[in-house]
């Protein structure tokens, strides 16, 4: 009598009407005669003896496990049990396991595949050789009949190479072998789907194509690698699809695809084909970024959101093409160089502004699809505007169906919440150490700069990975092997970041939100430092904003904060930022900041950005700041545009303009941002007039700037200049053009020749109130004094 098949220890957790567990005889019937086990007879005393030794494998009693196994959808291999096989004999045997299937024949010999017992699982077998691949046809329960190929007549795919690359977190294109690729295998069109799970008992791809049933396409594990890989024939672009994995303890988790390229629209989270056949444009773009010298070039950024600079008629988003088609003029007239978007990676929540990222490969499907954001990315380019993306390498949400316990264990994140999640944030953090997760952000990386044409990222969060008890209460944290606070294994996956793209993409940039005192984070990295090209300036940031919201008549007494920044100017390359953060959460916009009267508030707000565009460093502002957006940023609608009716807001938006090209096409102004022979002070003293004084140099040009901060003009304010000669006044935020009272100098300026404030010449000047004012020195012949 034959055993009867052993009890699964788990059952799966999910069912479906039609699934069966077949009787014993029809698994039995499943195995070739040639290695079912023999009748029992009365054992001999040889046979006794026998005993005793190990017992051997039973092949037939392991194939049946198997076929159990697949038919309980918890096989690692199901190769091992479907597709085509050849017995002892040399017979060949087909197996297919198909649901809702009334007949299934083999297409090209009409061969009949029998039913074993009540399963869904299929049989032939025979002398006749069958050629892979090798084609079905099914009619199903509703009596359609489907002709396709079977996926597992077809090899894996992703070679042993790739694989090893992965496992050592080397593989920097990972995104072209993990994934869904449509592809062609021995001349038949489908899809490759593969992803990284290595705690799984099993993984299956789901979607339409096999009614969301993890029973039908379970994946091949690809050994030690944890990848999972299936080719799926007949299937392409446009496809929904999603991971069912089913951890060894029963769990049966249902996950979007970490390297998935497209995504469905919030609240919808099925991951989608997609392939680009998107032809750039933007050649002659890519090669002029490749050799500019950024370090010595303009650099002013308009920080945007996507989802609320502009609304559609009926307040929905706009397509990817439509805001290029408003944005990029737009930019124009205000002369910026480069506009940095919000995360534009998929992300479930409208409210986190894009940075709790769930598709790290996938642009937001809210305005379109990646060929509609390349588009956008081609026509800037085009149009001579750069395009830089938040990136968010830090933590990533615990939503169900993203990175959160991926296949069933903590594979993506820590397992210990002291290291593995961000208290304030409610978001998990990357376990830094464990080379494919480096290898995930090292690829996404690469796939925005490579497919997208981005110019550059910025890095959000660098401080909450640099230490261990980033926002964290003593006890709450786990120090390092040296028993600091640094995380080491994050420290260095910057480095090799920051590595990585600057020899794979020249030209590149590279910019860190970093609020502390880290010492070389735009040092190289062979110097010790983390490598990237600039940080944000949080300092002068917060130092400014906290003097400018002062009312003047107290200013003098903060005048520090004005002057301070100069200690650490040059200690980095810095970016002075003006950003969302700032104008958000009950912090007020930029013009509600700003003390006074309404025009109090403009002239103060011009001065500040006359500041910023003066002082060294690179330049960001964020939408809405250019022409004084009185309510706080709002992601859930658009911009107040009607303000720019209003003289005032249209004022202040002519100042940024001009600003932007006195910055840009002024050297003095931006070839030597990160060097201290840049700049000078004439006058950094004069805290009771609250009057700064400095001088911005290059080889070829000379530029001297006074800022008042104060309501009160100044007559017959003398400062010191560095060379004799005459000085114009070329720009001067009180201007009536701008809103200002107007008052100013005209024409050109002698220097005279009386010392001042260290320097050889001065000038006698009328500052005007709450106004920044910009002198050219126009050289008269005479040798140039140097101070």
């Amino acid at each position: 009598m034959r055993k009867k098949p052993p009890v699964p220890k788990t059952q799966v957790t999910r069912s479906a009407p039609d699934r069966q567990t077949p009787e014993p005889s029809a698994l039995s019937s499943a195995i070739e005669p040639s290695t079912r086990e023999p009748s029992q007879e009365a054992p001999s005393s040889e046979s006794a003896a026998r005993e005793i030794q190990p017992a051997q494998p039973d092949p037939a009693q392991i194939l049946q496990d198997n076929i159990q196994a697949v038919l309980e959808a918890r096989h690692h291999d199901p190769r091992c049990v479907l597709g085509k096989h050849t017995d002892a004999a040399g017979n060949t045997i087909i197996r297919v396991f198909r649901p809702r299937t009334r007949e299934l024949r083999l297409h090209d010999s009409d061969t009949l595949l029998q039913r074993l017992g009540h399963s869904d699982l299929f049989h032939w077998q025979g002398e006749t050789d069958i050629q892979e691949p090798y084609r079905l046809r099914y009619v199903d329960d509703q009596g359609d009949t489907t002709v396709e190929y079977d996926p597992y007549s077809f090899a894996p795919q992703i070679s042993d190479f790739d694989l090893h690359l992965f496992s050592e977190g080397k593989h920097w294109h990972a995104y072209r072998i993990l994934g869904a690729h449509p592809v062609t295998v021995s001349q038949i069109a489908g899809v490759r789907f593969s992803v990284w799970a290595p705690n799984a008992g099993r993984v299956s791809v789901v979607g339409e194509f096999n009614h969301w049933d993890g029973r039908v396409h379970p994946m091949v594990n690809r050994g030690g690698s944890g990848i999972w890989e299936i080719f799926i024939p007949g299937i392409g672009c446009g496809s929904l699809y999603k991971f069912e994995i089913r951890h060894p303890s029963g769990r049966i988790l249902l996950k979007t695809d970490p390297y998935g390229q497209e995504f469905e629209n919030r609240p919808k989270t099925a991951s989608i084909v997609t392939e680009s056949h998107y032809q750039w444009q933007d050649a002659t773009w890519l090669e002029a970024q490749r050799r500019r010298d950024w370090l010595h070039s303009p650099l002013s950024i308009y920080e945007l959101h996507l989802g609320s600079w502009k609304r559609g008629h009926s307040e929905g988003f706009l397509n990817y093409r439509d805001i290029a088609t408003e944005l990029i003029p737009y930019i124009k007239s205000l002369g910026f160089t480069h506009i940095e978007l919000l995360p534009v990676t998929e992300h479930p929540l409208d409210g986190s502004w894009g940075y709790q990222t769930t598709g790290y490969f996938a642009p937001s499907s809210r305005f379109g699809t990646p060929d509609d954001l390349r588009d956008f990315i081609d026509q800037c380019h085009q149009s001579q505007i750069g395009v830089l993306v938040d990136w968010v390498p830090a933590h990533f949400p615990k939503d169900d169906h993203g990175l959160s316990v991926f296949d069933g264990s903590a594979l993506y994140e820590h397992e210990d919440p002291r290291l593995g999640e961000h208290r304030d944030w409610g978001t998990l953090i990357y376990n830094y150490g464990r080379a494919e997760v480096k290898n995930f952000l090292l690829a996404s990386a690469v796939y925005w700069l490579e497919e997208f044409h981005i110019d550059g990222l910025r890095v959000d969060a660098v401080a909450s990975m640099l230490y261990l008890d980033y926002s964290r209460e003593a006890g709450d944290w786990l120090p390092n092997k040296y028993g600091g606070n640094e995380n080491l294994e994050a420290i260095d996956f910057l480095r090799e970041l920051n590595t990585v793209i600057h020899s794979q993409f020249p030209g590149c940039l590279v910019m860190a939100e970093e609020s502390t005192s880290w010492p070389q984070v735009t040092r190289p990295c062979y110097l010790g430092g983390l490598g990237f090209s600039m940080k944000w300036n949080m300092g002068w940031m917060h130092d400014t904003l906290n003097y400018m919201n002062k009312d003047p008549i107290y200013r003098r007494f903060h005048h520090d904060q004005l002057t301070f920044g100069m200690m650490y100017a040059f200690s980095e390359n810095f970016i002075l930022p003006l950003s969302h953060d700032e104008v958000v959460h009950g912090k007020g916009s930029m013009i509600r900041k700003m003390p006074g009267d309404d025009w109090q508030k403009f002239a103060n707000l011009r001065v500040l950005y006359t500041y910023m565009f003066t002082y060294p460093g690179k330049k960001l502002l964020f939408m809405g700041s250019e022409f004084g957006q009185w309510s706080e940023w709002d992601f859930d609608k658009s911009l107040d545009w009607y303000l720019l009716e209003l003289p005032f807001h249209q004022g202040l938006k002519s100042t940024v303009s001009d600003l932007n090209r006195l910055y840009t096409q002024n050297t003095a102004l931006h070839e030597l941002d990160f060097e201290s022979d840049g700049f000078q002070w004439i006058d950094c003293h004069d805290a009771d007039q609250s009057i700064i004084s400095y001088i911005r140099n290059s080889p070829e040009q000379t530029m001297i700037i006074i800022l008042n901060f104060t309501p009160k003009p100044r007559d017959h304010y003398r400062i010191g200049v560095p060379s004799p000669g005459d000085y114009e006044e070329v720009f001067n935020s009180d201007s009536s053009y701008y809103g200002g009272s107007n008052v100013g100098n005209l024409g050109l300026i002698p220097a005279e020749n009386t010392p001042w404030m260290n320097n050889p010449c001065s000038l006698l000047l009328t500052i005007p109130p709450l106004a920044g004012m910009v002198l050219t020195h126009k050289p008269d012949g005479k040798t140039k004094i140097e101070p």
